[in-house]
């Protein structure tokens, strides 16, 4: 794409969605850090349903400490692989307690201290909470990266390091937002809904399924 068609194509997301939010929900940073740690190869909406009851009772590290590793499993034994992300959010609730004076850090170097923090988590936080212009790297984004031609990558590093280079201000803010979103309901992965995408004339994809399938 050049520089006109990645303006016009953020343009276009940003109007038929002026206001784009992570759809975890979470009440303050801690909160947010565990949602989007309990959500890897998790759907937001099954993250949510778990964690709706358990943030309600737990809003600082040292309640999660108190929690215990055993009362967590129980509020999110519906999620994947619940064993070891209880492991990970008790443990990183400990190093905040301990290291960071129970907040969460601003900044990407201590957040993947971390245990189950990694870059995508980090850039998620230091985005929706710290308000940083950082590209959250999640399998939507991958895949409308490459399949757009927005920015290409072999691993989600080099995606993130082209959209980087390549997203324009006014719309760096919210660009993981706008991308994720559109992966999630347009771009999606078995059969993209290109007949009624917004950016389809703008996008490289070769492929592009223009009409509505039966049934569908």
């Amino acid at each position: 794409m050049t520089k006109e068609q990645i303006f016009e194509f953020f343009r276009r997301l940003a109007e038929d969605n002026p206001s784009p939010e992570t759809e975890l929900e979470y009440g303050n940073a801690f909160q947010l850090v565990v949602a989007v740690a309990l959500s890897a190869q998790s759907t937001d909406v099954g993250v949510n349903k778990a964690t709706r009851k358990l943030f309600a009772e737990v809003e600082t590290p040292q309640q999660m400490l108190e929690l215990g590793e055993e009362g967590l499993k129980e509020h999110i034994k519906t999620i994947g692989l619940f064993n070891s992300k209880a492991r990970n959010v008790i443990a990183l609730s400990r190093m905040l307690v301990e290291q960071f004076g129970g907040e969460v850090p601003g900044n990407r170097e201590d957040l993947v201290k971390l245990p189950g923090v990694g870059r995508k988590t980090a850039n998620v936080v230091l985005n929706c909470w710290f308000g940083e212009e950082t590209f959250a790297v999640d399998t939507h984004i991958f895949r409308v990266g490459n399949r757009t031609g927005l920015a290409r990558g072999k691993t989600p590093d080099e995606v993130e390091v082209k959209l980087d280079k390549r997203v324009p201000e006014p719309f760096r803010l919210h660009a993981h937002h706008w991308l994720i979103l559109h992966g999630r309901y347009t771009c999606k992965a078995r059969i993209p809904e290109c007949w009624r995408c917004v950016v389809e004339d703008l996008c490289s994809f070769r492929n592009k399924v223009l009409e509505k399938p039966k049934g569908r």
